[in-house]
């Protein structure tokens, strides 16, 4: 849809960053607005446009940020801490640039990520919300702004972290959604 037909509104009633005024929104058959604010926050996974990193942290410590926030009382050794953020990283098709920097994983991202490009910022984010394993995966503009190759690695690393959950894209461009389920424009 174009600018202003509503769709980042729908991630945001989705989010619970404000409340529909008539009918409801479910997850599951549940009213959302029936659900704490946490117990929605770890059934859904967010990407922005411009996703939150972390400037004095690590790419790892960016990535683990939702296990760690989110880990519904589990409890990780390090070495099963780390194989789920490298397959994490995998699955984000982050894995190989990551690991390209010889400090890998331990490479801080700089203040709100300027040691990175677009496309890097962006399969990190989806990497995190992979790692929250949530069951609905929104992203918002996740891909307009970035050129053809970054686009093409982002939508395989949401390709990959579609599978087995619901997910709400919200775009501009129909090439962003082709592969959709179901698709409606605004």
């Amino acid at each position: 849809g174009a600018s202003g037909a509503g769709k980042s509104t729908i991630i945001s009633l989705l989010e619970r960053f404000y409340d529909v005024d008539h009918g409801s929104i479910r997850i599951d058959g549940v009213d959302i607005r029936s659900m704490g604010m946490g117990q929605l926050r770890r059934k859904m996974g967010l990407v922005q446009q411009e996703p939150t990193l972390f400037g004095g942290l690590s790419i790892r410590d960016n990535i683990a940020y939702s296990m760690d926030s989110h880990n519904n009382g589990m409890a990780y050794d390090e070495e099963e801490r780390e194989a789920l953020i490298i397959e994490a990283c995998r699955k984000a098709n982050a894995y190989d640039f990551i690991h390209a920097w010889e400090t890998g994983l331990d490479t801080t991202v700089g203040e709100r990520g300027v040691k990175l490009s677009g496309g890097q910022k962006q399969r990190i984010a989806i990497a995190r919300a992979i790692l929250l394993a949530p069951k609905v995966l929104l992203f918002d503009e996740a891909t307009s702004a970035l050129d053809s190759e970054s686009e093409f690695q982002v939508q395989q690393a949401i390709d990959a972290a579609s599978e087995g959950r619901t997910v709400v894209i919200v775009a501009h461009r129909l090439s962003s959604v082709h592969k959709s389920d179901q698709i409606v424009v605004l």
